[in-house]
């Protein structure tokens, strides 16, 4: 053995005999592949009405040491949303979810230690992944090239920005002067929905759950009118605030409001569905007027769609919002979480409507 090679293993049994704490120095962390535990939650019981807090589990797991082609990720922020509460799992499963992330170590080039991902691995503060993984989207590295706070890349330029700029202007296609009207107008898709058709010159109507928010999105994001659906009259309202009719509805709601916005739709107007949380809590099937009269008579198209579709141009609309968002033209706002253990009840708060646009959990 030469000298070096004799220091070297002196050293590092040396250091074996100390306090490991010596691991977290960021210089030499990375020169050792250790063991990590990481907290996840899980579903121990099928949801029903209203999520609880017996319904989730925090536990604790080991993480594999890494081999070729992975990497270990540490989470910086995740997603609370909807749709966690409509996707079937089944008990024992990491509830769904992303986050962003920072990769702490890799044996994956494409996937260098340092950068942050966005990927869809459900509830953890930490995870192993490789290529061949999937979640619900695909992951990807958060551009370098894009100098953005990181939790925005779970709203405002990630999923729900990305859901809102194709759903309402690949399927409604709205035109300069057209009404638009937006359910849950103050949500993390619906209030980004507003501002693109204001950015389209369109007249826009949002429909939110209390006073406080009507005056958010039409003082600070210019929506030219709202309804707050707890105590005003949805149709006679309506009728007030776009007395020539309804050319696009950007549906998140579904049940009766939705029925009682498509009656007031003009001839050929068009219909985004991207969620239907109106119902997701309902113990039994919800009940609506039924719009089949309103489609024939009126001609209407109604077409729902999931996110995923639009994958394969995915940074065109993250790129467009970072530049609105540089020259005004589009405005955040996130509701924070602080703590791991506090995602549930973050979950919880989002479906009750207490967010103000993006819901998410700073780890």
């Amino acid at each position: 053995m030469n000298k070096i090679a004799h220091f070297h293993s002196l050293f590092s049994k040396h250091l074996l005999k100390c306090d490991p704490s010596y691991l977290k120095h960021p210089s030499l962390a990375a020169s050792f592949s250790t063991t990590m535990k990481g907290k996840k939650f899980i579903l121990q019981r099928q949801f029903v009405g209203a999520p609880k807090e017996t319904d989730v589990k925090i536990v604790e797991e080991e993480l594999p040491p890494l081999k070729d082609g992975e990497f270990l990720c540490e989470s910086l922020y995740i997603s609370v949303d909807p749709y966690q509460r409509a996707y079937f799992q089944k008990p024992g499963d990491v509830i769904l979810g992303s986050q962003v992330a920072k990769i702490l170590e890799s044996k994956n080039p494409k996937f260098p230690t340092g950068r942050h991902v966005v990927s869809y691995y459900g509830w953890k503060t930490h995870h192993v992944l490789n290529d061949t993984q999937e979640g619900i989207l695909p992951k990807y590295l958060i551009p370098d090239d894009l100098d953005a706070p990181l939790s925005l890349f779970l709203g405002l330029l990630g999923m729900p920005g990305v859901t809102a700029h194709f759903g309402f202007l690949d399927i409604c296609q709205p035109k300069p002067g057209e009404t638009v009207v937006v359910t849950g107008a103050a949500g993390a898709v619906g209030n980004i929905v507003g501002q693109i058709a204001k950015n389209k010159q369109c007249t826009v109507i949002g429909v939110v759950g209390s006073e406080e928010k009507g005056k958010w999105i039409t003082g600070d994001l210019g929506f030219d009118g709202y309804i707050n659906y707890k105590k005003d009259n949805i149709s006679k309202d309506l009728k007030r605030l776009a007395p020539n009719g309804v050319n696009c509805y950007f549906d998140n709601v579904g049940g009766e409001i939705s029925s009682q916005i498509m009656k007031q739709m003009n001839e050929f107007g068009r219909i985004s569905v991207c969620g239907a949380i109106s119902a997701y809590d309902e113990l039994e099937t919800a009940k609506a007027s039924i719009v089949q009269g309103s489609m024939v008579f009126n001609q209407l198209k109604m077409e729902g769609f999931h996110v995923k579709r639009f994958s394969n141009k995915w940074n065109d609309a993250v790129y467009t919002h970072a530049q609105w968002l540089k020259e005004g033209r589009l405005k955040n706002r996130e509701t924070i979480t602080k703590g791991f253990e506090n995602t549930f009840k973050a979950f919880t708060e989002m479906l009750k409507g207490a967010n103000y646009g993006k819901a998410i959990v700073e780890i």
